[in-house]
C-alpha cells in the first residue's frame, strides 16, 4: 500500500508543482531575451537602465517571502498560488504592451512582489505531502521548472522573437499562467486530509509518517527564535552568494552568447539552452543520491565549487576560444543548479514545522537580494568594461564563498544537533 500511495502522490502532485514553477520562471526570465532582441532599442533603454530593469524584479521578490510562507503554512498555499498565477501572468503580458520605461519599472517590481510568495509556498506545500526520504527529490522536481523552463524558453523565445518581435513574445508567454491558475485550483489540495483521491487509511498513514519526523526536532517557539538560529543565518548568506552567480548567469547568458561573431538570435536561443540540459541531469542525480544517503552537504558545496572553478577557467580563456569558453559556461551553469533539491531539504530536517516555512522564506528572500545584486552588477560590469571577464570573476568569487558558507552552516547544524542530544541525555539521567 505504501508503494501505491507514494506513486499516487508523485504522479498527481509533482507534474502540477513542476508546471506551476515553470510558468513562474518563464515570466521572470524572458526579460533577458527581450532585452537582447530589440526591446532596449525600441524603448531607448541604456545598458545601465537595462541592468536595473533586469534586476528590479528581485527587489520586489525580496519583500514578501516570509508573509507568503506564513500564509501558506497557516492558511492556504492553494489559494495563494492561484491568485499569484493570475496576477503574474497578467503583468508578464502587460510587459509587451507598454511604450514607456517608467511603466516597465513598475511592472518588473510588481512582478517580483507577486511571485515572491510562490517559492516558499510551494516548498511548504510539498513538505505537507512528502516525507524526509522523498523531500530532496520532490524539491528538485519543483525547482527543475527553473532550468527546464529556461531550456525550452530559450528555444521558443528565440522563434517568437524572430517571427513576431519582443512585444508578442511577452504577451503570448504570459497567457499560460492565467489559464493554469484554474487547472491548479481544480487539481490540488493543501493537505492529505483534504484529498478525496486518497483512502482514509492512506491519509492517516501519511500524516503519521510526517508527524513522526517532527518528534526528533528541537521545538522552536516562533520566527524570531528561528531567524536567530546560526544555521539559518549562515544559509541565508550562503543562498544570497549562490544566487548572485545563478541569476547573473541566467539574465546575461543570452547577451554573452549573442556577442560572439556571426551569432543570430535563433542560434543564441539554442545555445542558451545547453547549460540547462546538464542542469536537469545533475539535479536529478544529486537529489536521488541525497535522498538515498540522507546526506545533504555532500551534494551542495562540491557542485558550487565546481561552478566557481568553471567560471574562473572561462575567464582565463576569455575571447580567444569561444567554444571552449562556452563549454566551461555550460559546466558552470549545470553545477550551479545541481544542489537545489538537497539544499531546500535541510531546513525541514533541523527546524519544526511551525517555523520551517518562514525560515525557508527568509533564506529565499536573501537569495532574491543576491539575485538583484547578481543580475544588476553583472550587467553593469559587462557595460562598464565592454566585455564579460570581470563578471566571470565576480560570479566565480560568489560561488566560491557560497561553498565555504555551506560547509560552515552545516557544521553549525551538526554541532547544534549534538548539543541538543547531549541536553536530552543529561535531563534523562537527572530524572
Amino acid at each position: 500500500m505504501k508503494q501505491t500511495l507514494a506513486k499516487q502522490r508523485w504522479l498527481r502532485l509533482i507534474p502540477i508543482a513542476f508546471i506551476t514553477y515553470s510558468l513562474a520562471y518563464l515570466d521572470r526570465a524572458n526579460y533577458g531575451f527581450g532585452a537582447a532582441a530589440g526591446m532596449a532599442k525600441d524603448l531607448h533603454i541604456t545598458p545601465g537602465i537595462s541592468s536595473l530593469l533586469g534586476s528590479l524584479f528581485f527587489l520586489g521578490y525580496f519583500f514578501f517571502q516570509v508573509p507568503g510562507a506564513h500564509y501558506a503554512e497557516n492558511k492556504s498555499a492553494k489559494k495563494l498560488i492561484f491568485w499569484s498565477l493570475i496576477l503574474w501572468g497578467g503583468l508578464a503580458s502587460l510587459t509587451g504592451m507598454i511604450s514607456n520605461v517608467s511603466f516597465l519599472f513598475i511592472i518588473r517590481f510588481m512582478l517580483g512582489v507577486v511571485e515572491s510568495a510562490v517559492m516558499p509556498a510551494m516548498l511548504v506545500f510539498l513538505s505537507h505531502w512528502f516525507t524526509k526520504a522523498e523531500r530532496s527529490r520532490a524539491n528538485t522536481f519543483l525547482i527543475l521548472g527553473n532550468p527546464a523552463t529556461v531550456l525550452w524558453m530559450s528555444i521558443v523565445s528565440g522563434y517568437l522573437l524572430h517571427s513576431f518581435g519582443w512585444r508578442w513574445m511577452f504577451i503570448l508567454e504570459g497567457i499560460p499562467a492565467i489559464i493554469w491558475a484554474f487547472i491548479w485550483w481544480r487539481l490540488v489540495n493543501d493537505k492529505p486530509k483534504n484529498a478525496d483521491w486518497l483512502l482514509a487509511d492512506e491519509k492517516t498513514s501519511l500524516q503519521k509518517a510526517l508527524d513522526k519526523e517532527q518528534e526528533g526536532i528541537k521545538p522552536v517557539k516562533n520566527y524570531r527564535e528561528a531567524f536567530k538560529n546560526k544555521t539559518v543565518i549562515l544559509l541565508s548568506f550562503q543562498y544570497a552568494l549562490w544566487s548572485i552567480g545563478v541569476y547573473g548567469f541566467v539574465m546575461w547568458l543570452p547577451s554573452i552568447i549573442r556577442a560572439a561573431p556571426n551569432m543570430d538570435i535563433v542560434s543564441t536561443g539554442w545555445l542558451s539552452s545547453v547549460p540547462y540540459i546538464l542542469a536537469v541531469i545533475l539535479m536529478l542525480a544529486g537529489s536521488y543520491f541525497s535522498d538515498k544517503t540522507l546526506n545533504r552537504s555532500a551534494f551542495v558545496w562540491p557542485f558550487l565549487l565546481i561552478g566557481a572553478v568553471a567560471f574562473y577557467c572561462s575567464y582565463l580563456i576569455g575571447t580567444s576560444n569561444f567554444w571552449l569558453s562556452f563549454v566551461l559556461l555550460v559546466i558552470a551553469g549545470g553545477a550551479m543548479y545541481a544542489p537545489y533539491g538537497p539544499f531546500f531539504a535541510i531546513i525541514p530536517e533541523i527546524l519544526p514545522r511551525n517555523v520551517a516555512g518562514g525560515a525557508m522564506a527568509l533564506i529565499n528572500s536573501m537569495g532574491a537580494l543576491g539575485s538583484f545584486i547578481g543580475s544588476y552588477v553583472v550587467g553593469y560590469l559587462n557595460g562598464a568594461t565592454g566585455g564579460f571577464g570581470a563578471s566571470y570573476i565576480f560570479m566565480a568569487g560568489s560561488l566560491l564563498a557560497s561553498a565555504i558558507f555551506t560547509i560552515w552552516a552545516l557544521h553549525a547544524a551538526k554541532n547544534r544537533k549534538a548539543a541538543s542530544a547531549s541536553d536530552v541525555g543529561l535531563k534523562s539521567k537527572t530524572v
